[in-house]
């Protein structure tokens, strides 16, 4: 893809077939539950994994994969604030308090899994307690680009009181963490438009390909195997996924 090309497609949503297609995310997240997906991966060291769910989703769905997290051997949990239903007045601080809490509990610094609009809530944890925060892994998470380029926007809005295009922020959405990200993506995307989720590479970043689907992202086994080695890294340490 030349740059005008991916120019286009960061300011355009994904195309209806692939909206269809994320009907596939059912059958991945069968295959993902019933088959052992840990084999192979390395072991985590326990430290605490919190993940944030994407828009309309809830702990519920994040589920599957904090369990694999588990049997890695990560403490983890999920954001707890219910139904993701958009950026409401107040949600980042109490965001930022709770994983403070669990930073303060744990007494280890936290990794942050933040899936579609929850790796947005990752990213702006990151940036406001960089100290508390180990690393930030997104799953389909715009970034960059237009933030009309996906299938969420209209609805997002009818459900919130701001523009996706100014979101209460003090930050830059597009801003990255102090911290280590890795910002996975999928091609065929039929939410959000791949070329907006890509993050380049970079001293401290990186953007890893899987395939599958959007809503899937969240019990893929190849983002799985992402996320296990990334988790994995020794604390204070950085090194681009190698696959």
């Amino acid at each position: 893809m030349d740059r005008g090309e991916r120019q286009l497609s960061a300011n355009t949503p994904p195309p209806l077939r692939r909206l269809l297609g994320e009907a596939r995310a059912i059958p991945e997240l069968v295959r993902f539950s019933l088959r052992d997906r840990t084999a192979g991966l390395p072991k985590g060291d326990g430290h605490p994994v919190i993940v944030f769910p994407g828009f309309l989703a809830g702990d519920i769905l994040t589920g599957p994969l904090r369990r694999r997290l588990g049997e890695l051997g990560y403490w983890n949990a999920g954001w707890r604030f219910g139904t993701n239903f958009g950026l409401k007045p107040g949600l980042l601080t109490q965001m930022v308090h709770y994983v403070r809490s669990v930073n303060a509990g744990q007494r280890r610094p936290v990794s942050l899994i933040g899936w579609s609009l929850g790796g947005l809530y990752a990213r702006e944890i990151a940036k406001r307690i960089p100290d508390r925060v180990r690393f930030v892994v997104t799953l389909g998470t715009p970034s960059t680009g237009d933030l009309h380029a996906n299938n969420a926007w209209k609805l997002y809005e009818r459900l919130n009181s701001h523009k996706v295009s100014a979101p209460p922020l003090d930050t830059d959405p597009g801003e990255r963490p102090p911290v280590p990200l890795t910002s996975i993506m999928t091609p065929d995307d039929g939410i959000v438009a791949p070329a907006c989720v890509d993050v380049g590479c970079g001293e401290t970043w990186e953007t890893v390909s899987v395939s599958g689907t959007h809503v899937g992202l969240v019990w893929n086994a190849e983002a799985l195997r992402v996320i296990a080695d990334r988790l994995a890294q020794p604390a204070g340490t950085w090194t681009p996924y190698r696959g």
